[in-house]
């Protein structure tokens, strides 16, 4: 797990690599060559976790020459990988990387496919005069790039990118898109000239002539026919699943530990880390100060004392909340509507204190539809349309100020797929985006839409399990996962997934929808393999979401968040409505929950504030 930084004809100098030096402190490196007439920068910055010999050393360059690698993520399968190239290849080390590196020169692209992993690299190919960006299949780890004229700028982080690249401009499309879906889907960011690789797919540059072109192509498995087998054999499959990629993911020449909330997700991946793990698995918990029903300490606490873990566990308080925020922006670097960043940035610091990697139960909710808005589609199509069209209006007679409820409901009136979908996701609808900066959103639905076609998703039989898929590849990528990423890596901290092994996705999204959700709960096979390793209590408790008490903090500190937003003289004001933003500050004020809203507007305010969009 590392950060990487490339350029063709743009060249850069170690204090230029040192900006994500946070990503790599063990190590870095620096390769200059010529592709054809252009001139490459290949740089790394490493964090040492398989292999921590020189043979890991990155920049990593074949024998003959020919051939350049840098490379941040894991490789899971990359010892089965081994067992198919050549015999007599010589390996200097064990790591992963320098099976990556032959795998690319004996496959080419063909062999992206086959990677079970985590991972953002580039690949130079001297003889075909190309170089090739790649991104795992659901995007846990980041890659950006930028073109121009001068050349070409690719990076883990966004950072060196507009150090070498300092003319980027707001992105009015892009900003109107993250008001609406809450992250910036790939390929957008706010930056006109800056995108990022989306989840799955892989990008070649031919640098064979003075232009530089290059092709996106998606390389990641499309959604399989479904399993057969009886309700028993498939929980047994997909626990034989799950353990194996718990094991996978256990690689590593260094301490392992876990993240450890109150609920089933983390508990399950903690209890089978536990059965495989070579020395003492410590598991570490962030609580807050105060009286708040997010608070999971005592609940982790049970599942920590109950398997035997080392518990590491921190209270916080939010004396400097408006600065937590602040600096959690600068880190992600993209805002987001997503408030459990704030306790991902405390827990991401306690446990870099002890160990170099964990695992995660993030990723689970998604492909085994553990969200409210997959059963609302299992509901719906059994609401007769008259009742789906009153909905909206009885919760609004009604008063009710629950803004999820109140958006819920607007979904189910919406026959269109792609229009219900877009809804489902909306944090700002259209009319409200349109007052806050005078633009539409014209492009949500035609990036929700390119992955849509991609996985062809009209041949699924249930609105759900397309729901399922997209939300997959899109909203853990850019939402979930980029904070975890770029938070956890900040303390030079590996974050794993083993929910998104890719052997593991394959088998979830095979299962008939009944195995995984209905109307009433959803991840019901992973709840039912639990039961082998858990008590039922841990199994159903309350589903609390890693979240923060920002909701009451927004409304105690309301004085302070208006003398912020409400600045005329801010960036921000600039191009936002600040009197439609009063109205969604007093609305919360009030009673209504605008917590989501309000988090993204105040990451909005600080994106402007430490970004020159001229």
């Amino acid at each position: 797990m590392c950060g990487i930084l490339g350029s063709v004809n743009i060249p850069f100098s170690e204090d230029i690599l040192d900006l994500i030096a946070h990503r790599g402190p063990d190590d870095f490196g620096i390769e200059r060559f010529d592709v054809g007439e252009h001139s490459v920068h290949f740089g790394h910055r490493r964090l040492s976790i398989v292999d921590l010999s020189p043979a890991g050393h990155q920049p990593m360059v074949s024998p003959c020459g020919n051939y350049v690698l840098v490379f941040n993520g894991e490789i899971y399968n990359h010892q089965e990988l081994r067992q198919r190239l050549p015999k007599d290849l010589e390996f200097k080390g064990h790591s992963d990387s320098e099976t990556l590196l032959y795998y690319l020169i004996h496959f080419g692209q063909q062999g992206i496919a086959d990677l079970n992993g985590i991972f953002g690299f580039a690949f130079a190919d001297k003889v075909k005069k190309q170089i090739i960006l790649a991104r795992d299949p659901f995007g846990v780890k980041p890659l950006y790039y930028s073109q121009s004229d001068k050349g070409l700028v690719f990076s883990s982080e966004i950072r060196p990118i507009r150090a070498l690249h300092n003319d980027g401009k707001l992105d009015g499309q892009a900003l109107a898109s993250l008001l609406r879906l809450r992250y910036n889907a790939a390929p957008r960011t706010l930056f006109t000239n800056i995108q990022k690789v989306p989840a799955g797919h892989f990008i070649t540059w031919d640098v064979s002539n003075t232009d530089i072109a290059h092709e996106s192509r998606f390389y990641a498995f499309q959604l399989p026919k479904t399993s057969k087998g009886s309700k028993r054999e498939l929980i047994d499959n997909y626990g034989a699943n799950l353990e194996a990629a718990v094991k996978r993911q256990l690689l590593s020449d260094v301490e392992v530990g876990v993240l450890l909330s109150g609920g089933i997700d983390s508990a399950l991946i903690a209890a089978l880390a536990k059965k495989h793990y070579q020395g003492t698995l410590k598991a570490f918990t962030i609580g807050f100060e105060g009286e708040f029903d997010e608070d999971e300490i005592a609940d982790a606490k049970e599942t920590a004392d109950l398997l035997g873990l080392e518990h590491h566990v921190e209270k916080i308080s939010f004396h400097d909340f408006l600065g937590l925020i602040k600096e959690c922006s600068r880190i992600v670097e993209e805002p987001l509507a997503t408030t459990s960043m704030i306790p991902m940035y405390y827990l991401a610091k306690l446990a870099s204190s002890h160990v170099k990697v964990v695992l995660t139960g993030q990723g689970a909710d998604e492909p085994l539809g553990g969200y409210t808005r997959y059963r609302s589609e299992i509901i719906r199509e059994h609401l007769p349309s008259p009742i789906r069209s009153v909905l909206k209006p009885t919760f609004q007679f009604l008063g009710t100020k629950n803004d999820q409820w109140i958006r819920g409901a607007k979904t189910m009136e919406i026959s269109i797929e792609m229009e219900r979908f877009l809804s489902v996701y909306e944090i700002f609808d259209k009319e409200e985006i349109a007052r806050l900066i005078g633009e539409d959103d014209h492009l949500s639905e035609g990036l929700i839409g390119h992955f849509y076609d991609k996985l062809d998703c009209k041949s699924r039989i249930h609105p759900a399990e397309k729901l399922m898929a997209l939300d997959t590849r899109l909203n853990l990528s850019d939402d979930l996962l980029n904070y975890t990423d770029k938070i956890t890596m900040n303390f030079a901290l590996e974050c794993r997934v083993p929910m998104l092994d890719l052997e593991l996705v394959r088998f979830m999204e095979s299962l008939p929808l009944e195995r995984k959700v209905n109307y009433r709960e959803g991840k019901l096979i992973h709840k039912a393999f639990a039961e082998k390793l858990l008590p039922k209590k841990i199994i159903n408790r309350k589903k609390k979401g890693f979240q923060s008490p920002t909701n009451t903090w927004f409304r105690e500190e309301m004085d302070i968040l208006k003398g912020l937003l409400l600045d005329p003289t801010s960036s921000f004001a600039k191009v936002f409505n600040l009197k439609y933003v009063d109205q969604i500050l007093n609305a919360h004020a009030s009673g209504y929950n605008k917590e989501k809203q309000i988090f993204l507007l105040l990451g909005i305010y600080y994106w402007f504030d430490s970004n020159d969009t001229n």
